[in-house]
């Protein structure tokens, strides 16, 4: 039960990425683009959904067995975007989103794998500002702040989230063995991202 139950909140995470997706390619002004963007990691906070780049950020904080955790909801985000990519390519507002999601995934994947991972590894940095900001922060403006900065940040400076690219491949029917690599190496990245500031919180205490 508990492993059907965080497959379907990952899946849910996923589709709720892809809306926020589905905004940014279709607005266009990359700020607004960016600021609607957060409806994804809006509705992934305040319905407790399964994010890999979220949950990852609190690696450090349960047992071993969490990467398995990590794992399978890496999957189920991958199979919720995949999905709603394959809706959408069914509707008519395919043709636009299709042309501008390649183009997304061309000069993405036009990038050195070193760059991959610094992108994503400020990704993270990023979402990690966003879901500790939201899960901490005591005042309720200041939790909606956190994501509103966090997502819209990660966005314009073209930061790499390996969710958000998991639809815009999706979108854009771009499914290779390169593909495959980015989206790893893109992983890597958000990994590093999300446990750097808890990794150097644990350290202070540490000293």
């Amino acid at each position: 039960m508990k492993f059907l139950k965080t497959l379907v909140l990952a899946a849910l995470a996923g589709m709720s990425i892809s809306i926020g997706g589905i905004v940014f390619l279709s607005c266009e002004s990359k700020v607004a683009g960016a600021i609607f963007f957060t409806i994804g990691l809006f509705t992934v906070c305040t319905f407790g959904l399964n994010l890999f780049t979220g949950k990852v950020c609190y690696a450090l904080e349960n047992k071993a067995s969490y990467v398995l955790d990590l794992i399978l909801i890496w999957a189920g985000n991958f199979a919720g975007c995949f999905l709603t990519g394959l809706a959408m390519r069914a509707t008519r507002v395919a043709p636009s989103l299709i042309e501008t999601a390649q183009g997304v995934c061309e000069k993405k994947l036009s990038g050195s794998p070193l760059s991959t991972i610094i992108l994503g590894l400020f990704c993270n940095i990023c979402i990690y500002i966003a879901v500790d900001g939201y899960k901490n922060n005591p005042h309720e403006i200041g939790k909606y702040l956190a994501l509103l900065f966090g997502v819209s940040v990660f966005i314009l400076c073209g930061f790499e989230h390996c969710v958000a690219n998991m639809f815009y491949f999706s979108m854009a029917g771009i499914f290779s063995i390169e593909m495959l690599v980015f989206l790893l190496l893109n992983t890597v990245g958000n990994c590093i991202g999300g446990l750097l500031i808890p990794l150097m919180y644990k350290m202070i205490k540490k000293a």
